[in-house]
């Protein structure tokens, strides 16, 4: 029936009307935040009332990042490009022995080239799952394949059972002594075993097992080094599921490269060299543009107590999804994060409880006539993220028909709740409860609001999808509270120091009556659940929720990147920085 139809006319003049009004709401709030902007001459002074972070200044300003080499379209690299893609994929199609299979996927998604063949990679992979008893006996005492095989079907999203491990057990249910003298088996059996759900004793005793073996291959070897002890050591530091995906990708080609007699098919390490390149020429112009934007709105300028990290911004969402596919989801989670960022800080440090009251209230309403009531840095704030919905809400609305605005202007008003709870616990010198301060914290920490604004921006988003969207936030537990905790690990020690809201481990220390030591020990434990029950919502039947599942898995990966050796994203120094040169800055060797 064509869109014209005389009996459809009302529902084409709704449309039209909601369109225009979405377009002019967003126009008009992008030109008086702008206006606001240019007004606010001493919106940036800070009054000797207020408290200060004292954050250290932003390592990468916009005419830093303007300065790098955006390199213009190798022609000859992108046929390369081209004719190696078709060389790996008729060797994916290739008939091979279940171990060469398996190892070639391993490779495809260290490699960090997985992406490009997703619909082979779905093939294989529901081959043997669909003959998985069959394919089990066919690898026979083969710990190391039996092992990747089990870590590539939860990876994947399908369901294998820990039995799969029964074989390398004694009589005595113990995994067999001999086993660990084979090390590429240890390995295996070892990064499988962080796939474990809840109640599987097998993954758990595995994960002892290997753990306790690959530690002696360690210290046995002190006197040398090679290639095996380095992945071991890389293996100890951070197991591949807790690893963020596109640091641990360079590693791997550039751990590849050294191996002189390397298994990695030559044609897919080159391709894998080349596609790494053209993916961060890619993240670099996008850098470039967001920090084009960012530059122009203004607001670190007028808002100095906050920290200014637009690069640190988008390294979040290179972590949470780096395919060159994925650059709307990239372009409007940076824009998220500097104004999640920003508010944080108003909350934390900078605004009066009166002020956070206002301000909350008018996020909550969406209230324009409410901007009157707020000082000057918070209605820059305020117009800048009523801006960002509005104009996503336009797009999406033009593009599909669909009408995103009430889910995020509800994502946002939820975010600055549970900031201002917060700021009442410590302007009214409160430690809060265990369980208030996590139910509290897991909205607070932005996890769900990174989720609105993926599913919302998503590409294969649809009306159905969006009437069920509630639903989804129930998975976004475990990987806010994993997203949490990393945060709280990370940064307690400075946050408190300055003056803050107790975090987890003091709230711990607090009702439970136990020490530091015991309540980190504790938290420790209660990330390892957590990832047990992330591990086990790791299964979709469709593209938006493989896309969802897959940033929901990412969040406390990159998280753990952020925060493993303090904090590194308020600091933005050391490690942070070193692996932002490595991620955009500097190409792999061809």
């Amino acid at each position: 029936m064509s869109l014209f139809h005389p009996a459809l006319a009302p529902l084409n003049l709704a449309f039209d009307r909601r369109l225009f009004v979405l377009r002019r709401c967003a126009t008009t709030v992008k030109q008086r935040c702008l206006t606001l902007i240019r007004c606010a001459a001493d919106a940036g002074k800070t009054p000797a009332s207020r408290r200060s972070a004292n954050y250290q200044p932003n390592l990468w300003g916009d005419d830093r990042i303007r300065s790098l080499t955006v390199e213009e379209e190798d022609h000859t690299a992108t046929a390369r490009i081209k004719l190696l893609k078709e060389k790996v994929r008729k060797v994916i199609h290739d008939d091979k022995e279940v171990e060469e299979q398996l190892r070639l996927i391993d490779q495809l998604q260290q490699l960090g080239v997985a992406y490009h063949f997703k619909d082979d990679i779905k093939d294989s992979l529901s081959s043997l799952h669909a003959s998985l008893e069959d394919t089990s006996l066919k690898l026979k005492d083969n710990l190391h394949a039996s092992a990747v095989l089990f870590r590539l079907l939860r990876e994947n999203g399908f369901s294998v059972s820990e039995d799969i491990f029964y074989k390398f057990r004694d009589e005595n249910g113990q995994f067999r002594d001999c086993l660990g003298k084979n090390t590429q088996g240890m390995l295996s059996l070892y990064e499988a075993s962080y796939y474990e759900k809840d109640e599987e004793m097998v993954l758990h005793e595995a994960m002892e097992f290997a753990t306790e073996h690959l530690k002696n291959v360690l210290e046995e070897g002190m006197a040398s080094w090679d290639l095996t002890r380095e992945k071991v050591a890389h293996a100890l530091e951070l197991p591949l599921n807790w690893r963020m995906e596109r640091l641990h990708t360079r590693w791997f080609i550039e751990s590849c490269q050294r191996e002189a007699a390397t298994n990695v098919n030559q044609a897919l390490l080159e391709f894998a060299k080349l596609d790494f390149n053209a993916t961060q020429s890619v993240h670099k112009k996008e850098l470039r543009e967001v920090s084009r934007w960012w530059t122009e709105l203004g607001l670190a300028e007028k808002l100095p107590f906050s920290r200014d990290r637009l690069t640190e911004n988008y390294l979040w969402t290179v972590g949470w999804a780096s395919e060159p596919e994925h650059w709307r989801f990239r372009e409007v989670q940076t824009k998220v994060i500097c104004f999640v960022t920003m508010i944080d800080d108003i909350y934390d440090v900078y605004g009066t409880l009166d002020e956070l009251q206002l301000f909350t209230d008018a996020i909550d309403r969406w209230d324009l006539a409410a901007m009157d009531k707020l000082p000057e840095y918070m209605k820059l704030c305020f117009f800048a993220i009523i801006n960002l919905v509005h104009e996503e809400g336009y797009r999406v609305m033009k593009e599909k028909g669909l009408d995103i605005v009430p889910d995020l202007k509800k994502s946002w008003g939820d975010q600055c709740k549970s900031y201002f709870e917060e700021a009442k616990w410590f302007h009214h010198g409160q430690t809060p409860k265990l369980k208030e301060y996590m139910e509290n914290g897991l909205v607070s920490i932005a996890g769900p609001i990174i989720l609105s604004h993926a599913y919302c921006v998503a590409n294969d988003l649809t009306g159905e999808a969006l009437k069920i969207f509630p639903s989804y936030h129930e998975i976004t537990r475990s990987s806010s509270i994993l997203f949490r905790l990393y945060d709280d690990m990370g940064t307690s020690t400075d946050e408190l120091e300055r003056g803050d809201v107790p975090k987890y481990v003091q709230c711990y220390m607090h009702e439970k009556g136990v020490s530091e030591e015991v309540a980190r020990r504790e938290t420790r434990e209660l990330m390892r659940k957590c990832w047990r029950e992330l591990n086990a919502s790791l299964s979709w039947d469709s593209p938006l929720e493989e896309y969802i599942m897959n940033i929901q898995v990412n969040i406390p990966r990159t998280a753990q990147f952020f925060y493993q050796d303090g904090d590194g994203y308020g600091k933005a120094y050391g490690e942070t920085k070193s692996q932002i040169i490595l991620l955009f800055l500097e190409p792999i060797q061809i």
